[in-house]
């Protein structure tokens, strides 16, 4: 039996992991979450799944539910809250599916516990990378990717040696505007956005995939899960989203992982591994899709995606500064006040005028996230 906690239980990811459990009582028993305001939604998976902690993001939603269920669970609340989740003394698996920096504090407490992390969370590693993994390394803790591209990847791994690797090919959908001009791009408006192709997300990862900036964050990702350079991650542009990614080996033989779009495979595979649990689900039918295509990514059409590669490169608190700033724009992108070019514009301007730290602890990685925010915020 794997016992879960479960950060970000009302989001997207969160809520197909708890289709997940659902679908598997025998397998895995949901012991702790955290939601942000969505206090109808909680009171949901309360009932159904009888959580031993929760938390929530305000105070005042969190001595509502004290009254409302007032024996046989915790309530909890904000950022402590967040890290209270994640050590639950009786879990043995943190899934982190929030959104933003603010995953990055409880992803390291858990590790700490000693706590095998199932990471969505892309924030964690892009902004400290460094930090994270050598705190996994030391506590020899397991941590498994739960985005598609990066379960896929850790598949094609399973059995080989990492000497033999090659390069990683990472694939993207090309998200809502793959087929617009980038003078069409200046029209475009938050609903179109939001109408991603292939999958179903939340609204900031689907503008993100929209920009490239998702697929950005994905490449940093990559380079500290599986320890290899950026001049050996690549990103392929590949529509259909059946082939999720795929490693190249020095033999010249290349590995792929294929399925239908559907985040509940890579979350089972995370909360299962190494085991391979049966999953109902529609059968990829090649006969009937007929054709994959797939094209190199245009750097100049998609500028985010080059601003990723080169604030990884640079390293330090370059890359906190790319999604800090990132988080701002598209923020304020879809409440109306940026028009989408803006985002990538203003991303560069924050980039440009960062003096970028090398090695960066904690505090000053939080410092930088705070003032980039800041200066983000002030120029619209």
């Amino acid at each position: 039996m794997k016992y879960i906690s479960l950060l970000g239980a009302t989001g997207s990811i969160g809520l197909q992991t708890l289709d997940v459990i659902r679908e598997k009582p025998e397998q895995f028993k949901l012991l702790a979450i955290s939601a942000g305001k969505n206090i109808e939604l909680v009171r949901k998976i309360i009932n159904e799944f009888s959580p031993e902690l929760v938390s929530v993001q305000l105070k005042g939603d969190c001595e509502k539910l004290k009254t409302e269920y007032p024996s046989g669970i915790k309530f909890t609340y904000g950022t402590d809250g967040l890290s209270e989740v994640a050590v639950h003394e009786k879990s043995n698996i943190l899934l982190n599916a929030v959104m933003g920096s603010v995953g990055l504090h409880p992803t390291l407490q858990a590790i700490k516990a000693k706590k095998t992390i199932a990471l969505a969370n892309k924030e964690t590693l892009v902004t400290a990378g460094h930090i994270v993994m050598a705190a996994a390394k030391e506590n020899n803790v397991s941590i498994l990717p739960v985005d598609s591209e990066h379960s896929a990847i850790f598949q094609c791994l399973q059995g080989e040696q990492h000497k033999n690797v090659n390069r990683l090919i990472v694939t993207a959908s090309g998200g809502s505007f793959r087929d617009l001009t980038r003078e069409e791009l200046r029209f475009v408006t938050v609903d179109q956005a939001l109408n991603h192709p292939n999958w179903s997300m939340g609204s900031k990862i689907t503008i993100d995939s929209a920009t490239m900036m998702n697929k950005g964050l994905e490449v940093i990702e990559a380079h500290w899960l599986f320890n290899l350079p950026y001049e050996k991650i690549d990103v392929l542009l590949h529509r259909e989203s059946i082939i999720h990614s795929m490693v190249e080996y020095h033999d010249s033989s290349v590995i792929a992982q294929l399925g239908s779009p559907d985040m509940r495979v890579p979350i089972q595979y995370a909360l299962s591994y190494p085991d391979r649990l049966y999953y109902e689900t529609e059968s990829l039918n090649l006969a009937k899709i007929r054709k994959l295509h797939f094209e190199d990514m245009d750097f100049q059409r998609f500028r985010c995606l080059q601003f990723a590669y080169e604030a990884g490169k640079v390293g330090g608190t370059m890359p906190t500064v790319l999604n800090a700033a990132n988080e701002a724009a598209v923020s304020a992108f879809l409440l109306g006040e940026i028009s989408f070019l803006d985002i990538e514009e203003l991303i560069e301007k924050a980039l440009v005028r960062h003096n970028n730290i090398e090695n960066p602890d904690l505090d000053a990685i939080q410092e930088v996230d705070i003032e980039t925010r800041k200066y983000v915020n002030s120029l619209f």
